[in-house]
C-alpha cells in the first residue's frame, strides 16, 4: 500500500477517532509475516502500543493468484471473516488479541481495518527457541485451546458464520479435489512435481479410498504454527491471523500442526484422531505447501526465500509420501 494511506499522519487521525484526542502516535512499524493483510504497530504518546490490521488488495499478495471463489480455501481473508472468527473463538473462551476499534467504511484509511491490542509477550515459535521449559505451561493451554475448539461442532464444513445449506462434497472429498488441482498447478511450475505426478495422484488417491463418512466438524484454524500464536503476559497462548477459522475435520488441524511443531508436537496430540484422514491430509497438505508458495513466488513477495523453503521441504515430504508405503 502506498505511503501516502499509511502513514503517521493518516494514522494519528485514526487514533484519534478511536481512542480520543488525548492519545497521539509517536512511531508507526510495519511488522514482518503477512501475505494477505497489513500488520503495524503503531506507538502511542503514552508509551503503550497497538497493532493496526489493513485488509486491501494491495497488501495481499495472493489477490492476483488466488484460486476458485467457489474454494472452501481460497483467499481467506478480510475484515468480515476476522470479526466472525474473533467471536465464535472468543465465545468458546480461546484468547485471541482484544479488538479496540473496526472499520469496515473506509472513514479513516482506504482499506478495511481493526486495531487491536499489542501482546507484550513473546511469540510460541521464539519461545519455544528461547526457553522449552517456559514454553511446556503454554503449549499444555493450547492443547486445552485446542480440546474447546474440538468440542464445538456443526454438521456442514465451511467458513464460520451461518451455514449456506448448500449441498456440497464432504470434507475429505473436497481435500482431495483441492490437492488433484494443485498437483497439476505445480507440476507447471517445477519439473520435479511433473515427474512425480501420476506418483502423487496415485498416492492421494490411495490415501482417500479407507476414508469413511462422517457427521459433524470441529473448528480449526487452520494455519496454527507456533508463529501463529502469542503468549500474553500471563502465559496465555493467543491465537492470531485467526481470519482462516473454519469448520472442518480436527485432523486437518492436527496435520497442520504436526507439520510446524515438529518434535514439539507431542503436547499437543489429541486422542481418537482418524488415522485415514491424517494420511489423506498429511499429503493434500504438502502438496499446497508446494503449490501456494511456487505461485506465490511469481508475484514479487518480498520474502521470497522464505517462500522458497517453505515449498522445497513440502516437495521433499510429497516425494516421500509418493513413492513409499507408510505414513509421511
Amino acid at each position: 500500500m502506498a505511503d501516502e494511506v499509511v502513514s503517521t499522519a493518516a494514522v494519528r487521525r485514526l487514533v484519534t477517532a478511536a481512542m480520543g484526542p488525548s492519545v497521539d502516535v509517536s512511531g508507526l512499524e510495519r511488522l514482518a509475516g503477512g501475505s494477505k493483510k497489513g500488520v503495524f504497530r503503531l506507538r502511542l504518546s503514552d508509551g503503550a502500543s497497538v497493532v493496526l490490521y489493513l485488509w486491501h488488495d494491495s497488501e495481499n499478495w495472493w489477490h492476483t493468484v488466488r484460486e476458485a471463489e467457489s474454494d472452501l480455501f481460497s483467499d481467506a481473508s478480510g475484515l468480515a471473516l476476522f470479526r466472525q472468527a474473533h467471536a465464535q473463538l472468543a465465545a468458546l473462551g480461546v484468547p485471541v488479541p482484544e479488538v479496540l476499534f473496526l472499520d469496515d467504511a473506509g472513514t479513516h484509511l482506504p482499506a478495511d481495518l481493526a486495531l487491536v491490542e499489542d501482546l507484550d509477550g513473546p511469540s510460541l515459535a521464539e519461545l519455544l527457541a528461547a526457553d522449552e521449559a517456559a514454553a511446556a505451561p503454554v503449549l499444555e493451554r493450547l492443547r486445552d485451546a485446542l480440546r474447546r475448539m474440538r468440542s464445538a461442532s456443526r454438521p456442514s464444513y465451511g467458513r464460520v458464520g451461518p451455514p449456506s445449506g448448500a449441498v456440497t462434497p464432504d470434507f475429505p472429498t473436497v481435500v482431495l479435489e483441492r490437492a488433484l488441482r494443485h498437483v497439476g498447478s505445480a507440476a507447471g511450475r517445477d519439473p520435479r512435481v511433473a515427474a512425480a505426478a501420476g506418483r502423487l495422484v496415485d498416492a492421494l488417491h490411495e490415501r482417500a479410498t479407507p476414508v469413511r463418512p462422517r457427521a459433524g466438524h470441529s473448528l480449526v484454524h487452520g494455519e496454527l504454527g507456533p508463529d501463529h500464536v502469542r503468549v500474553d503476559g500471563r502465559g496465555r497462548p493467543v491465537l492470531i491471523d485467526i481470519e482462516g477459522l473454519m469448520w472442518a475435520d480436527a485432523e486437518w488441524e492436527h496435520a497442520f500442526l504436526e507439520l510446524r511443531f515438529g518434535s514439539h508436537y507431542a503436547a499437543l496430540r489429541a486422542p481418537d484422531l482418524d488415522e485415514a484422514r491424517l494420511r489423506l491430509y498429511r499429503l493434500a497438505l504438502s502438496i499446497s505447501l508446494v503449490e501456494g508458495p511456487l505461485r506465490l513466488l511469481e508475484t514479487g513477495f518480498p520474502d521470497g526465500p522464505a517462500m522458497r523453503r517453505i515449498a522445497e521441504h513440502n516437495l521433499a515430504r510429497a516425494l516421500r509420501a509418493a513413492g513409499a508405503a507408510g505414513p509421511v
